[in-house]
């Protein structure tokens, strides 16, 4: 079977609809639980007459379920995922152990683990981040030690649309305070 990098609810719960209706892995309360939730949190998902016919007791369970997932998916994505709430809701481990679940858990095409989350700021690199920092390093030194007076800083004013004043001031201000704290630890 091939795996998209991204998966609808609809393309899971077709994954999932064998193991959800083999083996009374649902019971009649459960069923009944997750449709009344998908028609009183959501009476666009699930009307009260369509609530009623996948209630009636007239028909098999596993029927009841299937035509309730066929629905469902028939109803489009967000009908699918409110269906997989209301699951996680009112049976947890039976949602962990969805097959669509453990596909999601195992699967990862960007080779991360997905068992240690890992936060990735940008896919540039170190080189990015230190050029990056020596620029606004460098910025930040030249509005320490240049003369306030000075027409560089005028340009500078006009085209980057600030003042490199007031910052080279809290730059100097800061580089001040870091100097008085260190000295008196000392």
């Amino acid at each position: 079977m091939i795996f998209r990098k991204y998966q609808t609810y609809c393309d899971r719960l077709q994954q999932d609809t064998f193991f959800l209706t083999s083996n009374n892995r649902l019971s009649e309360q459960l069923v009944d639980k997750i449709i009344l939730q998908l028609n009183r949190v959501y009476p666009q998902i699930l009307t009260n007459k369509e609530a009623e016919k996948f209630r009636s007791p007239k028909a098999s369970l596993h029927s009841r379920l299937s035509n309730l997932i066929a629905h469902l998916q028939k109803k489009g994505d967000k009908p699918c995922q409110e269906f997989y709430r209301a699951l996680q809701i009112n049976a947890e481990q039976l949602y962990n152990n969805l097959p669509s679940r453990k596909i999601l858990k195992t699967s990862d095409s960007t080779g991360i683990n997905s068992e240690k989350e890992q936060y990735v700021l940008n896919d540039r690199g170190p080189t990015f981040f230190l050029a990056c920092f020596s620029v606004a390093a460098g910025l930040a030194f030249f509005m320490y030690c240049c003369n306030p007076d000075s027409n560089i800083l005028k340009g500078a004013k006009k085209v980057l649309g600030f003042s490199p004043i007031i910052i080279g001031r809290h730059v100097r201000n800061i580089c001040m305070l870091y100097m008085e704290d260190s000295s008196r630890k000392q």
